[in-house]
Parts: C-alpha cells; sequence; structure tokens
C-alpha cells in the first residue's frame, strides 16, 4: 500500500491489473523462499560442497575456543554456513574486545595446524552427555545421536565432542587457516561472529 500511494504521488498509475499481477509475483517470491529455506541442511548448512564442510568443522573448533577463552558458560545460540563464510552465535554478555577476538583466531588456527582427527560415533544421547559432549540449541534430538570428536577418542586425548548430525573433514589440517572477519553484539547476551576460511 505504502508503494502504491508513493507512485501515485509521482503520478505513475496502477490500476487493479497492476496490482493483480503484482499480488502473484509476490505469492510466487514468498514460496520460493519456503522452498529455498526448507532446502537448507539442519544445522544451518546451505549445502555440502567442500567449503561448506570444511567451515562446518571449524564451528565445532571455534565453539570449544571460545568456551576456552570466555569461559565454560558459552553456548552455541545457532550458526549459518555457506560456500562464502560461517555465521556462529553464541551466548555472551557483551561485546568480545580484539584482543578476544586475537586470541580465539590463534586458537582455532593453532587446533587446525595440529592436523587434529575428526572423528564420528553412534551412541545414545544419555551417554553423549554422559561422556561430555556438547548439545545445544534447544533442540529434541533422538534416542540414538552421532558424536564428532576433534582430538581422539578418550577425554584425555580430545579437543572438543559435540552431538552433530555431520558432515565434516576427516582431519583439520584440511580446513586452512580461519580468519575472524566480523564480530558483533545481536541481541541480550548473544553475540554473532563471522569467519572465513582461506
Amino acid at each position: 500500500e505504502i508503494t502504491w500511494d508513493r507512485l501515485r504521488e509521482k503520478g505513475v498509475g496502477f490500476g487493479d491489473a497492476d496490482k493483480k499481477i503484482f499480488e502473484e509475483k509476490f505469492e510466487n517470491h514468498k514460496e520460493l523462499s519456503r522452498k529455498l529455506s526448507g532446502q537448507m541442511f539442519k544445522g544451518g548448512l546451505a549445502d555440502t560442497s567442500d567449503k561448506v564442510v570444511r567451515l562446518h568443522t571449524t564451528t565445532h573448533i571455534l565453539h570449544e575456543c571460545l568456551r576456552r577463552v570466555l569461559g565454560k558458560q558459552v553456548a552455541q545460540k545457532g550458526s549459518n554456513i555457506t560456500s562464502e563464510r560461517l555465521r556462529f552465535d553464541f551466548s555472551h554478555p557483551e561485546k568480545l574486545t580484539d584482543k578476544e577476538v586475537a586470541e580465539i583466531e590463534k586458537m582455532v588456527n593453532e587446533k587446525i595446524k595440529e592436523d587434529l582427527p575428526v572423528d564420528a560415533s553412534e551412541m545414545t544421547y544419555k551417554e553423549a552427555i554422559k561422556n561430555g559432549a556438547l548439545a545445544f540449541f534447544g533442540e529434541k534430538y533422538p534416542e540414538r545421536v552421532k558424536v564428532y570428536t576433534i582430538g581422539g577418542p578418550t577425554s584425555k586425548e580430545r579437543f572438543s565432542a559435540e552431538v552433530c548430525g555431520g558432515p565434516h573433514v576427516s582431519h583439520t589440517g584440511e580446513i586452512g587457516r580461519v580468519r575472524i572477519i566480523k564480530h558483533e553484539k545481536v541481541g541480550a547476551g548473544v553475540v554473532r561472529i563471522y569467519a572465513d576460511v582461506d
């Protein structure tokens, strides 16, 4: 309605036939948007291309690095991964400092350089939590889940463990160098990080 009013102010005619065409096109656009949203992979992955898989594994490393630098209260609130970048939301009361960002980025790249193994194992959800695997998003998990560990199967060897549906690289060295390109506070107690890999 606002658009039509503006067009009328500028002397541009917009009759009933035009409105009907507009409404049809708008409905088609909404339907396409719904279909594209439905095609998004669980976990916020746009597809399963090589770069998306590398960035997805990066979220696991990033999550653990955030917890080690900022504190164990950090919890993932969501992620969105495309072939251009990863977006990672997590709980934290304030915007990160440049020093914290540099420390987190350095730790992420150190773990990548160590070329740690990335392994998957299936178990019950209760077993996964008992063994220290992280699980968030407020999701309802099935009775049996897949747990991805980075660094080794035992608690002493491993760097991180998360309940996740995949896909992932087999070794962290496949990821490449990670750069944190942007960070911002996006709501009460939520911070967002954007990162990419070379």
